[in-house]
């Protein structure tokens, strides 16, 4: 679809492409404004998926990261700001199952996890693209190509060290609780990942009847909103300090909460047997519900920590003080699998520990009666919701274990990736010691400057105050790996930092390797390309002499093996190595993995040419010459060599002698290089290995991928091989972390710390707000951020969630094209959003902000332009500072926007700069312009000078002014008026310094459009036209400063008399209204009446034959003796107003026709 662009959005996209020709930004960060920098200013960015397209949402959170960069430029801040990408979790591998058609964790497993991690990393920055167009013409400034992504090694690397470095300070452990988990993510969910998701749904709830042993016949009456956790009962809780009661309800006996009868019972008649305390209850014990497990009663059945259950401890009545009888039966079933309550509680008293459904929230086999049923599906359809809790009540019936059921309403947990319900599952996982922390971390937050300050202590303060420890660990497949391995006999613990710490205990085979390049050949003397195993290009005499000379050298190492090259010139280096070193030749190994990079159709061709192909072509490292091979298939084969040697081999000296290239690519792969690595570790334009050269290659194996690439993703990392203090292997924990875990180790993979500033929104105060703030305090004791803008949600205008479905939103690119991105960003910059609360974007708004701002500002720059002595070739006039009243108040007002967007923009309050921004642009332009436009066009050329200086100062300082937040609008205003001496953009100049505000002054101009104002209403109430003058303006002077004017009252007096078009103005202390106007139409003023009408359809004629505001034209005249005198009787105004230089009354009917009132003019040109 092509969408036709209008001329601000053209002229923006003029503007982007001259910041990128010219590396405005490269050059602000290099050289921030001002004559002296001032330090850093630290900017932390968080980092989007790129596997959704950007769009409104986005908007409002890049813009905010754009400002207050910006402006700390211009205060001689120098800002790094590196674009990143999160590139790991959950909603990736839910987009790649959706894609690949797998349904769940085990088919992830059955397709293979290293083809499905690799769909993964292809799939991550799919619409990069898109986000590299979107974002820079939106106006944000940010390195988009040195970008980081969490998917690297380098940054995985950091994760590794955050880690570690908690685990040393004894802030990790290994625990078993009940978390929340995902039945079809398979995994667990943090705690303010939980809360992301929650949602009212409706379940069924069931009173369950559990028979006392030892008294057939009387029923413990309990109940419970989940019946699939029943078959993982193994206790009954009751409060031993509430009142029950034993009924006789028809041939039964039910025990409950006193308390709870009527609500339980309702209209059932009953008979109270017996009331006493819960204590007489404790230690009974009752018929299970289910034999699954229960038939395994004792040595058999283990607790929660792996320990045998105490004999005879379950299927018992317990008492604590969680149950209560707000709800319920006072009576609560306990399943340790599936509760915090009842894992503690199972823990304390060794209850048996049942675990009945498996992590994909189905039914285990055993559970034979519902074996495959899933607990809690995610599905619309309440049938089929719901399938497993009416199984299991209907099994309750079917076995007199069932007493009521009752449908209810309730806030439950899923799945903030995927909306499955979540399941309360106990299970194993890494912890971080969050509530060890929580003192220092409320202590951090209260020094951060929030925006809106109400989060530090409200929503973000409070989540803090309840913060439990965060489980980083997740049993996943596409993530950061955790560095953590155990040994498999002594169970020791090991946990890594990084890939150097990791390559002291990797196992090694002992081998030292040593690579040779082969000695001089016919086709080196001859710089042409051979690289085909046939070529009879031989070692030369000086070629030979060089590898002896190399082999004499080596000859005390002890060489083992010696693996070469199959081609001609290896061949006889390798030979006279081995004859050198009295090494039988019979033994060397020939591998055609070492042989020279294939050139294809470059074989034999001047070595010139190849280079010029690839080398300073710059073709890519994977791309080949035809039917040759890449550089990225010989480091395949050369890794591949490499590897097959360490593990094939044990304590030898390995000597390969190979190529230069292979040579080069052999050194790449043993140090795990991608491409642009590899490339880094060749010298530019130079060889890496001269002929015959000898270097060890110290080699330890690495993690990594098909490519011989560094690569800490599974399968690779959980290939290496590391062996235990006992002697026994070691392997990793298979987890990997949190992707939370991992944007929060964002700032340890930036050079600085803490940040000054970050923004993101309100959602991220239980994400990356408080990932970063637990990660930063538990490494250095200190929050890692100092200020934060939190923005709210952008919804669409109906007030719902923007939703493609719905199609509620207008389509982003669209807006652009039709509204400019700096319409969109003072819209959204101006909005509530900016202060954490939901917006609903209307087009209707950002419209009027675009006629509003944009426009008026784009007409005041066009009329300046008009006038401008430099364009207009009129040459300059120097003027001195206006002293006038006008310019001083417009100049003062300019210092008191200054003072304004300063402050707003030190506290980070960015939506305090709209409405001053929108104030001042309608004082510029519908006051200050429009009162100046005689000035522009008068006759004294220092009356124009002054206006046009002043003007110019304003609109200068202004462009800089409004640079932060309009940045296109900004540079169009500067460039317009920049002088040769200027910075090359106002993007690079220093913010400007406020001069003096003349508080009185402004208070008596605001009184002065106030009396304006009331004036212009009273005429539109009496039906009178602004252009009809009148004698007189009545103002009640009481609480009027002007009316006390002494100094200067004639300069105010006259903008009111201009504006209102009256006569004269008086201040009156008895007045019924604030303005009283003299509406009788005297002859004389209906006669300047009519003239002010003439001027103005004179002007509107102009317009319509397209004179230039400036020419001056004579004019010719049909009309009637009344006209004519009408005219004679203003002419001097009527030529002064329309630049006309001669009026000429003639008989002849030719020209355009107007009519004023009664008389008619017919009029043209000569």
């Amino acid at each position: 679809m092509i969408m036709e662009k209008s001329e601000i959005a053209e002229k923006e996209e003029e503007i982007l492409k001259f910041w990128q020709e010219n590396k405005i930004f490269e050059k602000s960060v290099e050289k921030p404004a001002g004559k002296e920098p001032v330090g850093n200013f630290v900017f932390y960015d968080g980092p989007p998926f790129a596997t959704g397209l950007p769009h409104f949402g986005h908007l409002l959170p890049t813009s905010l990261k754009d400002v207050i960069p910006r402006y700390q430029t211009m205060r001689g801040k120098r800002v790094a700001r590196r674009w990143g990408w999160d590139c790991h979790g959950l909603p990736i591998e839910n987009l790649i199952e959706k894609e690949l058609g797998l349904k769940n964790k085990k088919e992830i497993e059955q397709y293979g996890l290293e083809l499905f991690n690799q769909k993964a990393r292809e799939s991550v920055l799919r619409y990069a693209d898109e986000w590299k167009k979107i974002i820079p013409r939106m106006g944000r400034w940010v390195d988009m190509e040195n970008d980081y992504k969490t998917m690297n090694p380098s940054y995985t690397e950091r994760v590794w060290w955050v880690f570690k470095t908690l685990y040393d300070k004894g802030l990790v452990y290994e625990g078993y609780k009940s978390m929340h988990l995902c039945p079809r993510c398979e995994t667990t969910l943090a705690n303010f990942e939980v809360n992301q998701g929650y949602k009212d749904i409706t379940d069924l709830s069931v009173y369950v009847k559990f028979e006392l042993v030892d008294e057939p016949g009387t029923f413990l009456l309990a109940w419970t909103t989940t019946p699939w956790t029943l078959p993982g009962n193994v206790a009954l809780v009751i409060n031993e300090k509430i009142v029950y009661v034993k009924l006789k309800v028809e041939n039964e006996n039910l025990i409950l909460a006193k308390n709870k009868l009527a609500e339980v019972l309702k209209e059932q008649k009953f008979e109270i047997i017996e009331e006493f305390t819960g204590d007489k209850l404790v230690g009974k014990k009752y018929k299970p519900l289910f034999d699954y497990y229960s038939s395994n009663r004792g040595s058999t059945l283990k607790d929660a920590q792996g320990r045998t259950s105490v004999s005879d401890a379950g299927w018992r009545i317990y008492s604590a003080d969680f149950v209560n009888t707000e709800e319920g039966t006072g009576v609560v079933h306990i399943a340790p699998a599936f509760g915090e309550d009842d894992l503690k509680l199972g823990e304390e008293k060794k209850l048996p520990f049942i675990q009945h459904v498996a992590r994909d929230g189905h039914f285990k086999p055993e559970v034979t009666d519902f074996a495959g049923l899933s607990v809690k599906p995610k599905s619309d359809d309440e049938k089929t919701r719901l399938e497993a809790d009416i199984a299991v009540i209907k099994y309750l019936q079917a076995h007199n274990n069932y007493f009521d059921k009752k449908k209810i309403t309730h806030s439950y947990p899923h799945c903030w990736r995927c909306d499955t319900p979540l399941l309360n599952y106990a299970s194993s996982s890494w912890f971080i010691k969050v509530t060890d922390l929580k003192e220092k971390l409320l202590a951090e937050n209260s020094k951060v400057n929030w925006i809106p300050e109400h989060i530090r202590d409200g929503r973000f303060g409070k989540w803090l105050e309840g913060a439990r420890d965060w489980a980083v660990s997740r049993q996943r497949f596409w993530g950061a790996p955790l560095p953590i391995w155990r040994c498999v006999e002594c169970k020791k613990i090991k946990v890594f930092s990084g890939i150097e710490d990791l390559k002291k205990s990797v196992k090694k085979s002992g081998n030292k390797y040593f690579v040779m390049r082969h000695g001089e050949a016919e086709n080196n003397v001859l710089e042409i390309l051979s690289s085909r195993y046939d070529n009879p290009h031989h070692l030369t005499d000086r070629g030979q002499e060089q590898v002896k000379d190399s082999a004499k050298k080596i000859k005390e190492l002890g060489i083992d093996l010696i693996i070469s090259s199959d081609f001609i010139r290896t061949r006889e280096t390798a030979e006279l190595v081995a004859k050198e070193l009295g090494f039988d030749i019979n033994q060397i190994i020939y591998d055609a993995r070492l042989r020279e990079v294939n050139h294809g159709d470059l074989n034999g061709q001047p070595i010139k040419f190849y280079d010029e192909y690839y080398r300073n072509g710059k073709k890519d490292f994977a791309e080949s010459p035809p039917n040759g091979e890449s550089y990225a298939d010989v480091k395949k084969r050369m890794g591949g060599m490499l590897y097959d040697l360490e593990y094939k081999y044990e304590n030898k000296k390995v000597l390969v002698i190979t190529h230069e290239s292979p040579v080069w690519l052999l050194f790449a792969a043993s140090l795990g290089c991608n491409s642009l690595e590899s490339f880094a570790v060749r010298p530019l334009n130079q060889y890496f290995f001269k002929n015959a050269e000898v270097r060890e290659l110290s080699f330890i194996p690495l993690p990594h991928n098909h490519d011989y690439e560094l690569d800490f993703h599974r399968p690779f990392i959980d290939e290496v091989k590391i062996i235990c203090e006992c002697g026994a292997e070691m392997k990793r924990i298979e987890d990997v972390f949190d992707v939370w875990f991992e944007s929060g180790s964002m700032p340890y993979n930036e050079p600085s710390f803490p940040a000054d500033f970050i923004a993101e929104g309100l959602d991220q105060t239980r994400g990356w707000f408080y990932s970063l703030l637990v990660l930063g305090v538990g490494l250095f004791e200190k929050s890692p951020y100092k200020n934060v803008i939190v923005n709210g949600l952008i919804l669409a205008e109906d007030g719902q969630k923007m939703s493609k479905r719905l199609s509620n939103y207008p389509d982003l690119n669209l807006m652009i094209n039709k509204y400019g991105a700096d319409a969109i960003r003072f819209y959204l910059l101006s909005s509530p959003a900016v202060r954490a609360e939901d917006f609903s974007f209307s087009e209707r708004g950002l419209g009027e902000v675009m006629r509003r701002v944009i426009m008026r500002l784009k007409n005041v720059l066009a009329f300046y332009e008009l006038y401008d002595p430099v364009r207009s070739g009129e040459g300059t006039q120097q003027a001195s500072t206006s002293n006038g009243m006008l310019d001083t108040w417009m100049t003062s007002r300019l210092n008191e926007l200054n003072i304004t967007l300063t402050s707003a923009l030190d506290n980070y309050e960015i939506d305090q700069m709209g409405k001053p921004l929108d104030q001042f642009i309608d004082d510029l332009s519908t006051w200050f312009l429009r009162r100046s436009r005689e000035r522009f066009k008068s006759d004294n050329a220092m009356v124009r000078a002054t206006v046009i200086h002043t003007t110019r100062h304003i609109l200068l300082t202004l462009a800089k002014l409004i640079a932060p937040i309009m940045p296109f609008m900004a540079e169009e205003i500067f460039q317009a008026l920049r002088a040769s001496s200027d910075a090359e953009s106002v993007h690079l100049t220093a913010w400007p310094e406020a001069g003096q505000v003349d508080s009185n002054l402004l208070t008596q101009m605001s009184e002065v459009r106030k009396i304006v104002s009331l004036g212009l209403e009273a005429r539109a109430q009496a039906g009178i036209k602004v252009r009809q003058p009148l004698n007189k303006l009545k103002v009640k002077s009481e609480g009027q400063s002007l009316a006390g004017f002494k100094d200067c009252p004639s300069d105010f007096l006259d903008l009111i008399k201009n504006e209102v078009n009256v006569k004269a103005v008086e201040f009156v202390e008895k007045l019924e209204k604030e303005v009283e106007l003299d509406t009788q139409i005297t002859p004389e003023l209906k006669l300047e009446g009519e003239a002010r009408d003439l001027m103005r359809a004179l002007q509107d004629w102009r317009k319509e034959k397209n004179f230039d505001p400036k020419t001056k034209i004579k004019l010719q005249i049909r009309t009637d003796k009344r006209a004519q005198d009408l005219i004679k009787q203003f002419e001097a105004e009527i030529k002064r107003i329309t630049l006309i230089t001669e009026i000429k009354f003639v008989a002849e009917n030719i020209g355009d026709k107007i009519v004023i009132c009664d008389l008619e003019f017919v009029i043209s040109s000569f």
